[in-house]
């Protein structure tokens, strides 16, 4: 059973539990917070109207504007929205696309972040921002984007769809694969990982099964957030890359692309580190390297997750744009890019067949 804990590192603060979300005032009037933003999607709106009752007369306003991929148009708009307020602490109740929302303010600001994450997105942990401008999106690292606390509540996940759940678990779970193979791995991360892709991969067909299950919604939480610690602290890959490219050029849905496609990526990779994918191997229940890429596909296959880029909005010339764009402007692998190769096996991600 998964413990609730207050883990204390500068510059964070994290706090998880169940139920910890409903201490959010009180953690708040700690930090010295008077003047908060309470940034969601349009979706979660109403959730951000909740959270704004409960914390009072400590909120400036509900901003319910976040989007996927943090277009700079909507950061703009968001950063004059801050300014105008005189806020002094953006809340970001969300996932992945209101977190970028908050780094993005913070960026240009410095106004200081509040993360309660409703997904297993894994942002919250990481000095890691990205913003989509002309249909490319561009990451960067900057510690002005780390949030100052981190509330994780797995009761908030329990209205999380499955088929949601189980995608954003595996966008959690592409952190931790990437980091056994990082250009600065190291001991203690690939530990986190190891233990990240274990919970995530027990916990996740559990939450498919039964979405109210909150002991798997706990483990699922505890993996995404050390998930979440290996994507702040190593550098990413080629599974990242081909994300951000298929999101920032085609705006596919960031959970499901990463869900699809990091079975692709992990076979690409199964002979560049050995070591490493044995131990991803072994995290999933198989035992070889060879087996990464099949193994992921089936955890997928039993998630119910889309299998086929195509199913999710990547047009047919899609797997070619992306290995062109992936290879024109690459980010560190442990083996070097291949375009041909890439394409054939996104042709197979495309189409959601297996990889081979």
């Amino acid at each position: 059973m998964i413990q609730d804990f207050h883990y204390r590192a500068l510059p964070i603060d994290v706090y998880f539990g169940n139920g910890e979300s409903k201490n959010a005032k009180s953690i708040l009037n700690e930090q010295g917070f008077s003047s908060v933003l309470v940034i969601t999607t349009p979706e979660q709106k109403d959730s951000g109207l909740e959270m704004a009752k409960h914390l009072g007369d400590l909120v400036s306003e509900v901003y319910p504007h976040a989007v996927m991929h943090v277009p700079v148009e909507v950061a703009d708009k968001a950063v004059e929205k801050a300014l105008d307020k005189n806020i002094d602490c953006c809340l970001a109740l969300g996932g992945g696309s209101t977190i970028g929302l908050a780094k993005a303010i913070a960026l240009k600001t410095g106004i200081p972040i509040v993360a309660i994450p409703t997904t297993y997105a894994g942002s919250e942990m990481t000095t890691v921002y990205g913003l989509t401008e002309n249909k490319l999106k561009k990451t960067g690292k900057d510690i002005k984007v780390l949030p100052k606390v981190v509330i994780y509540d797995p009761e908030l996940s329990l209205t999380l769809p499955a088929d949601i759940s189980a995608s954003s678990g595996m966008n959690a779970m592409a952190h931790a694969v990437e980091a056994l193979y990082a250009q600065d791995k190291n001991p203690i991360i690939s530990m986190m990982a190891v233990e990240a892709i274990k919970s995530l991969s027990q916990a996740l067909p559990k939450i498919v099964k039964d979405p109210q299950d909150i002991e798997a919604r706990k483990q699922a939480t505890y993996g995404a957030w050390l998930a979440g610690i290996c994507l702040g602290s190593v550098g990413m890959a080629i599974h990242h890359k081909l994300c951000h490219t298929l999101g920032g050029t085609f705006n596919l849905p960031h959970a499901q692309a990463h869900a699809i496609t990091l079975a692709y990526s992990a076979h690409y990779n199964r002979n560049a580190d050995i070591e490493a994918m044995d131990k991803l191997a072994q995290a999933l229940g198989g035992q070889s390297h060879e087996e990464v890429g099949q193994l992921i596909y089936k955890l997928n296959q039993q998630l119910n997750i889309p299998l086929a880029l195509k199913d999710i909005g990547l047009p047919e010339n899609g797997p070619s744009e992306v290995a062109r764009i992936t290879c024109e402007s690459p980010y560190y692998n442990p083996r070097p890019y291949n375009q041909d190769e890439l394409e054939a096996l996104l042709k197979l991600a495309y189409e959601g067949l297996a990889p081979n």
